[in-house]
């Protein structure tokens, strides 16, 4: 498949060396390749494409020279050398080196220490992923042996953790579940207390909440979620938050959408976002001040419901 492809030709003054740092920083940072010295080149359908552009207006501005090209690949043997400078293998295997250091002390390690770990391979895979262009089977490699390690650290942290349904999501109106009792898994973490948060705030007036030793005792009456067999729980790359919310129709609200990504990086890992490490911090403390769930939530409330005003402020996502 042919390749539309911008090559930028640019030639800097040596001196002052501000101008050339700039543009080599933001070169960089875009992932693209360089032919040689001063040319450089990047597929016209990378994200960062637009980056070039302004590059090339930058650098124009500052008096010195710069031409934008856009074109195909003159022929197949050129498509092949333009797509080389985009390998990322060694990149990838990197990656796969540091997951398999991060399972080879997956018994010894702390919690701490094991969150801690995938939240760096999420945002190293994340970072590899935004510059690689062509992605084939070793990304699909990288991606599924972090998924695989994902959940071995899960079921060590928490064996209990749900496993993920294919199940269709039946729409639901709140008007039908007022004065409920919803019931989950006891000492909740961020995905169960975000979710307890989201039926009391948005869904049910009235709820009542029990937490369970053992979710096979879990009263007929009550709504279970966030366990194997729940009414809500995991449904395909989706936490209970987010299933609950969609069930709801709850998601065309920006603010909640950027809440359920949140809940989504805490609980299961996935695209970085960056009030994660902070927020995950706030709500560990919750957990060792308060033994008592009751008091666990009652505490939790302010904390999502700061957290929710914040995501309502103006956000640019670029």
């Amino acid at each position: 498949m042919s390749t539309t492809w911008l090559v930028l030709s640019a030639t800097l003054p040596t001196h002052p060396s501000g101008l050339r740092v700039r543009v080599w920083r933001a070169l960089k940072a875009t992932g693209a390749g360089t032919l040689r010295e001063g040319v450089y080149v990047l597929p016209e359908h990378a994200a960062s494409a637009a980056t070039l552009w302004e590059l090339e207006r930058t650098i124009v501005e500052a008096g010195a020279q710069a031409h934008l090209l856009v074109l195909p690949a003159r022929d197949e043997a050129q498509e092949r050398s333009f797509r080389a400078l985009f390998d990322r293998s060694d990149l990838h295997a990197e990656l796969l080196q540091s997951i398999k250091n991060v399972r080879s002390r997956l018994r010894l390690a702390t919690e701490g220490e094991l969150r801690k770990g995938l939240r760096a391979l999420e945002a190293q895979l994340a970072a590899l992923q935004s510059t690689d262009f062509f992605p084939g089977k070793d990304s699909e490699k990288s991606a599924a042996a972090l998924a695989a390690l994902r959940r071995e650290v899960e079921l060590q942290l928490s064996p209990d953790e749900p496993a993920s349904s294919a199940v269709a999501i039946p729409p639901r109106a709140a008007s039908d579940y007022q004065g409920r009792t919803w019931a989950t898994r006891k000492r909740p973490w961020v995905d169960r207390i975000a979710t307890a948060w989201l039926v009391q705030r948005r869904i049910d007036g009235r709820p009542t909440f029990i937490w369970l030793s053992d979710v096979r005792r879990c009263p007929k009456s009550a709504l279970g979620y966030d366990y194997d067999g729940a009414t809500f729980t995991h449904v395909g790359d989706k936490v209970t938050f987010e299933v609950v919310a969609e069930s709801f129709g709850l998601l065309a609200d920006p603010a909640l959408r950027r809440l359920a990504a949140l809940v989504h990086c805490i609980d299961v890992g996935g695209p970085p976002v960056d009030e994660a490490p902070g927020f995950e911090m706030l709500v560990r403390g919750l957990q060792l001040r308060h033994a008592d769930d009751h008091a666990l939530l009652a505490a939790a409330l302010p904390a999502f419901d700061a957290c929710y005003a914040a995501m309502q402020a103006p956000h640019d996502d670029s």
